[in-house]
């Protein structure tokens, strides 16, 4: 499982990912909000978020915000300030738990495992699943649903549909998708073999043809709302 701890003070983050990497865990660090944010949006599958509150040009609240957009993974927070109105907050933005500082690394890993034992007794919760519109990604399994019903995307429409999960919300030329894109026999993949794939999507997330979820954006490419 990776971990991406948030942490600006050095010592702690450097002290965690040494902790945490003897425990097992792949680790992934920012020490920064805007670090935290380039890590989530460039689509690693993270399994447990470990967020300082106070951080340089932000806060853990925010990137909890972003995080439960797009994910249900574990959020446990670090925090030196113990005190109701932190707790409560950390609690209200999707966050699993809290830890005040200083703290054991005994006492944190207890707390990550506690927190896993609990989420995997939900396995939507434990999974990594993003919801689009009125579809779930399951990122673990690979499987696709609409209206709680399984759907099949071929290997094709699959990956697309990740490329477009990867860069939400942004318009991605059609020059951008193919260089992504390789069909099964290691052929580029073409620009009319491109919309028919789209257009073979859309049809299966129960978008309209016109792309009320997969935006057509005229003359330069597409865009996941």
């Amino acid at each position: 499982m990776t971990v991406l701890v948030v942490e600006d003070d050095s010592v702690i983050l450097e002290g965690l990912r040494f902790a945490l990497t003897q425990e097992g865990y792949q680790v992934m660090t920012a020490a920064s909000a805007a670090e935290a944010m380039e890590v989530i949006e460039g689509g690693d599958s993270i399994g447990f978020y470990l967020l300082d509150v106070m951080l340089p040009d932000g806060d853990g609240y925010q990137i909890c915000r972003a995080v439960r957009q797009i994910s249900q993974a574990p959020i446990l927070f670090l925090t030196a300030c113990d005190d109701e109105v932190n707790t409560v907050m950390a609690l209200e933005q999707g966050a699993d738990d809290y830890i005040a500082k200083p703290f054991r690394i005994r006492e944190l890993t207890a707390r990550m495992k506690a927190i896993l034992r609990r989420t995997s007794r939900n396995p939507e919760a434990a999974a990594n699943i993003l919801t689009v519109g009125r579809n779930q990604v399951n990122l673990q399994t690979g499987r696709v649903y609409l209206d709680q019903e399984e759907i099949v995307l071929t290997a094709m429409e699959y990956k697309l549909l990740l490329i477009f999960l990867n860069h939400r919300g942004q318009i991605l030329t059609r020059r951008q998708i193919l260089e992504h894109i390789w069909d099964e026999a290691g052929d580029f993949v073409n620009d009319n073999t491109l919309s028919v794939y789209v257009k073979r999507l859309r049809k299966k997330l129960g978008d309209t043809a016109e792309g009320e979820l997969i935006q057509t954006v005229r003359g330069t490419g597409y865009r996941l709302v």
